[in-house]
């Protein structure tokens, strides 16, 4: 007896005249659509996959999309809206938040899971304290996924020495990453923003593609003095 589920051409005359039924198809799984999802992405790609371009791309993408391949378009945008919604759900900050020493262990150490904590320590009429809250108020809006917060040094923690200030501590889920502790080793004065950005990033409290910015090249003044005054004297003594 002939298997009605083979595919012959006798059987498929007989499944156009419903003689026999139509041929079952495979159950089609998860895994499944995500290979025929992956084979069409491969096919139609031209430079750049559809796996990697952001919403508006796969928007502007969606003219070039045939019929066939609407259902996959579809679970791509889907996918995408998704993560940009899970993005947008941690951004919960976007500000620096100023705390006393009782919110402490709430918001540092109960911070959250995947919650990185940047604290300046300051005091008012510190020129880098000041300098330092401006730098990081731009990055608090920048970065929102950030938490950013300061404390006045007498509140958060009583008779911290000046010569400390500014601190920044920087935490993940509670544990402390990262620490600098007095105006030398944040640069002092001259510390622009893309250099802190640059020194949190390595921390690991943002992420960024702030490069390493480059320090200009420190003169010595005394051996330049030195040298110069070694050709005075040789001219001197010439004359």
């Amino acid at each position: 007896m002939q298997d009605q589920n083979e595919d012959t051409e006798w059987n498929d005359q007989l499944r156009r005249h419903k003689i026999i039924p139509q041929k079952e198809q495979p159950e089609i799984t998860e895994e499944d659509i995500v290979e025929m999802l992956e084979q069409t992405v491969a096919a139609k790609r031209d430079g750049k996959q559809m796996v990697d371009m952001d919403l508006d791309e796969l928007n502007e993408k969606e003219d070039d999309i045939d019929e066939d391949d609407e259902r996959m378009f579809e679970i791509y945008r889907r996918q995408r809206m998704a993560e940009i919604q899970a993005v947008t759900m941690k951004a919960n900050y976007g500000d620096v938040c100023d705390i006393s020493k009782a919110d402490y262990v709430r918001e540092v150490n109960n911070a959250g899971d995947g919650v990185w904590v940047v604290l300046h320590i300051y005091k008012e009429g510190i020129p880098i304290c000041k300098l330092l809250n401006n730098h990081l108020t731009n990055l608090a809006r920048k970065f929102p996924c950030t938490k950013f917060l300061r404390s006045i040094s007498s509140v958060c923690i009583p008779n911290y020495p000046d010569k400390n200030l500014p601190t920044i501590f920087v935490y993940f889920e509670g544990d402390l990453k990262k620490q600098w502790v007095g105006p030398i080793s944040l640069g002092g004065m001259k510390l622009k923003q893309d250099e802190l950005e640059f020194m949190l990033g390595q921390s690991g409290a943002v992420v960024t593609d702030v490069e390493k910015p480059e320090k200009p090249e420190i003169k010595d003044v005394m051996n330049i003095a030195i040298r110069q005054s070694r050709i005075d004297n040789s001219d001197d003594d010439s004359d």
